[in-house]
């Protein structure tokens, strides 16, 4: 199977181009030559198969031959947003969360939070984790690259969640006084928002202003999980019991 690249740029209509930096040192790293065949996606949906045409010392041009569209996407929309775990996990998150399908990732802050990420700092954060779905998708063969949102603290992004669609399920992880996730599930729903707190959950306070905003809490069993494990736990279970 060809080696597959995220090139951030429409594809569509192209018929040889440069490819943009990233994607370049990859084609080098590999060691690939003139003629060595690769697979292109933009986020548009659609694969382009296509060929090295040439190779300098900063400029690999690719000559594409062909498209297809392809449906590897969850048939719902599921973001996750996710008060921010500490010791690099968030790395972890945001991999498995875009090889199980996720649309968007938003990272919070919240008032047990240990990462507290501000300014430049947290810009980069971003442009890293955005960096780490892009090479999530391209492995797993997805046709999207999972959005990485700009980090917010969790009461700025509840105030600024509007009423919702009625076919917008949102969910509050949380083990007291919640439903069965297997309950939560049955009610249909197309797009589905799933909050998670940080390793010493979310305080009383912000559970009730999340519930205010509409969020239905939802429990995962009898055991407690750690807070890098719930999100990717819901997640795994909306991707893999949809049918194929």
């Amino acid at each position: 199977m060809p080696p597959r690249f995220y090139v951030d740029q429409a594809l569509e209509g192209q018929s040889e181009m440069s490819l943009p930096p990233g994607a370049a040192r990859h084609v080098q790293v590999l060691r690939l030559q003139p003629g060595s065949p690769v697979t292109l996606f933009d986020g548009s949906g659609f694969e382009y198969q296509a060929e090295v045409a040439a190779m300098g010392r900063s400029e690999v041009r690719v000559h594409l031959q062909s498209r297809q569209l392809v449906q590897r996407e969850l048939a719902q929309q599921v973001t996750l947003a996710v008060v921010m775990p500490a010791n690099d996990r968030m790395d972890g998150i945001v991999e498995k969360a875009t090889e199980l399908g996720a649309a968007a990732i938003q990272p919070l802050m919240s008032e047990r939070s240990v990462l507290r990420l501000a300014g430049e700092r947290a810009d980069k954060k971003q442009a890293h984790w955005q960096g780490v779905a892009v090479a999530a998708a391209e492995q797993s063969g997805r046709s999207k690259v999972t959005q990485i949102e700009p980090v917010q603290s969790l009461a700025a992004w509840l105030a600024s969640l509007g009423p919702g669609l009625a076919s917008q399920r949102r969910w509050l992880l949380s083990p007291m006084a919640a439903e069965p996730l297997s309950r939560l599930t049955a009610v249909p729903g197309d797009q589905t928002l799933v909050l998670s707190g940080p390793e010493g959950g979310l305080s009383p306070a912000e559970e009730a202003a999340a519930r205010a905003q509409g969020f239905v809490a939802a429990q995962l069993g009898p055991r407690i999980l750690r807070a890098d494990t719930a999100p990717l736990a819901v997640l795994g279970w909306l991707a893999l019991s949809e049918k194929s």
